[in-house]
C-alpha cells in the first residue's frame, strides 16, 4: 500500500488501469447535457423528457450489446460489476431453488481466483446449503478443463468462472468452458469486467447466458455496470431489489441516465478501437517487460505469458517487498493487486493460488497500462522501478 503521507502535490505516473480508468474525455463529453439540459426520468413515459431519456438510454442498450454480440434486450443496468455478479450468482440460484423442475440442481462450479464479491457471493450461498466446488488452477492461471467437466453434472445450476483475471491479467478459455457447460444444461456467467472492449467476445459463440461488466474498467464513469441476460432460452433471476420492477423486473429503481449513457459511449468506443489498442499496448508491455528483464535479475512474471491481456504486466521481484517499493516510489502509481484488498497487507490469495508461498506473493507488483499510458511514462517506470529495487536489494 502506497505511502498515504507522501507529497501529495505529485503527480504520479499511473499503473494502475486494472483498479481502474480515467474517464474518456469524450465519453464526460457525451454524457454532460444529460445532468442539466436534458434531464427526464428514463421511465416517465408521459411526456417528452422521458422520452428523450428512454432514447438514449435504449441507444446506450444497443452500444453495449454490440461489443459482446447481444440484443439490447439482454442488457440490464446495474451499478457496477460487483452488483452484476452479485445478481447473476445469487439471483439464478435462489430462482432454481425456489422454482424446482427436473433434476435438483443445487451445485455451483467457480474457482479459486475470482473477484471477491464472486466468492464472498458463493459462500453465502454456501452457507444457504448450496453445494460449492472451487477449482484451482496451474501455475499459469488457467483452470484444468477435464476438471471442469468432471465437476459439471447435471445437479450443477451455474458456472461462474471471469473472462480475465483483474490481478495477473490471464484470459479463460471461454468458448470451451461455454461447451462444456451447454452439454450438460448448466448455465454459464462470467465476470468480464477486465475483458469488455480488450478482448473480442461473442456470448452466443461462447454459449455465456449471464456477464457482468463495469463502467470504470473500459474508461466510463463510476458507478455504473451491466448484466447481460440471455432471452432464448431465457434465463430466470430472482431480483436483489424489490421495487417499480425496472430493467426487466429484475433490477428496480430509477436508472442514472448521465450514466448509462457514459457506459454506452465508452463501450462504443472500446469496439471501434479495440483491435488498435491491443496491438499498441502489446507493444509497451514488451517494452516494459523487456526494460525490466535486462537490468534486474531474480524477475517473476506472473501468469500465462500468452492467454493474457497485454494491459498487465504482474511481477515478483525477488528478495524485496512489493510494499517497501511502492513505499519508495511515491512518483508511480502502482499496486499489489485487487483494489477491493490492497488495503489488507496479507498476500495475494490469486497468487497463493497459482502455488506461490506468502514470501513470493507479497513480493509481487500490478502493472496495469491503458489507453493514456505513453512510451515514455514506460521508459520513466523502467528507470524508477530499476533504481528503487536496486536499492532496496542493497539494504539486505
Amino acid at each position: 500500500m502506497q505511502n498515504k503521507k507522501a507529497n501529495r502535490s505529485i503527480k504520479p505516473i499511473y499503473l494502475d488501469y486494472q483498479a481502474t480508468t480515467p474517464t474518456d474525455p469524450r465519453v464526460v463529453k457525451a454524457m454532460m447535457p444529460f445532468f442539466s439540459e436534458s434531464f427526464g426520468n428514463p421511465h416517465s413515459v408521459d411526456h417528452a423528457y422521458g422520452w428523450e431519456a428512454e432514447e438514449v438510454v435504449d441507444r446506450a442498450r444497443q452500444q453495449i450489446a454490440d461489443v459482446i454480440g447481444a440484443d439490447p434486450r439482454e442488457i440490464i443496468f446495474t451499478s457496477g460489476a460487483t452488483e452484476s455478479n452479485n445478481l447473476a450468482i445469487k439471483g439464478l440460484a435462489h430462482f432454481l431453488r425456489d422454482n424446482p423442475k427436473g433434476t435438483p440442481r443445487n451445485r455451483i462450479v467457480t474457482t479459486t481466483i475470482e473477484h471477491k464479491c464472486v466468492l464472498e457471493s458463493v459462500n453465502r450461498l454456501e452457507r444457504e446449503g448450496f453445494e460449492i466446488i472451487r477449482l484451482p488452477v496451474d501455475v499459469s492461471g488457467l483452470i484444468d478443463l477435464d476438471e471442469l467437466t468432471k465437476a459439471v453434472t447435471d445437479e450443477t445450476a451455474l458456472v461462474s468462472i471471469m473472462a480475465v483475471n483483474n490481478e495477473i491479467g490471464v484470459i479463460q478459455h471461454l468458448t470451451k468452458i461455454g461447451e462444456i457447460c451447454k452439454a450438460v444444461g448448466a448455465k454459464f456467467h462470467t465476470d468480464a469486467a477486465q475483458a469488455v472492449g480488450k478482448i473480442p467476445l461473442d456470448v452466443n459463440k461462447m454459449q455465456i447466458d449471464l456477464m457482468s461488466i463495469s463502467g470504470h474498467k473500459i474508461y466510463g464513469p463510476k458507478g455504473i455496470g451491466a448484466l447481460y441476460v440471455r432471452r432464448r432460452p431465457r434465463i430466470r433471476l430472482e431480483p436483489l431489489i424489490d421495487g417499480g420492477g425496472q430493467e426487466r423486473g429484475l433490477r428496480s429503481g430509477t436508472l442514472a441516465t448521465p450514466l448509462c449513457v457514459g457506459l454506452g459511449a465508452a463501450a462504443q468506443f472500446a469496439n471501434e478501437e479495440m483491435f488498435a489498442e491491443y496491438d499498441r499496448l502489446s507493444a509497451l508491455s514488451h517494452h516494459f517487460r523487456d526494460g525490466l528483464s535486462a537490468q534486474l535479475d531474480g524477475l517473476q512474471f506472473n501468469g500465462d505469458p500468452d492467454q493474457r491481456i497485454p494491459g498487465n504486466l504482474n511481477v515478483t521481484f525477488e528478495g524485496v517487498s512489493g510494499a517497501e517499493i511502492m513505499k519508495s516510489l511515491p512518483e508511480l502509481a502502482l499496486s499489489m493487486g485487487s483494489a477491493c484488498t490492497s488495503a489488507d497487507l496479507e498476500p495475494s490469495y490469486v497468487l497463493k493460488a497459482l502455488g506461490y508461498n506468502d514470501e513470493q506473493a507479497l513480493s509481487s507488483l500490478r502493472i496495469g497500462l491503458g489507453r493514456f499510458t505513453k512510451e515514455d511514462d514506460v521508459d520513466q517506470a523502467i528507470v524508477l522501478l530499476v533504481t528503487a529495487v536496486r536499492k532496496l536489494r542493497s539494504r539486505t
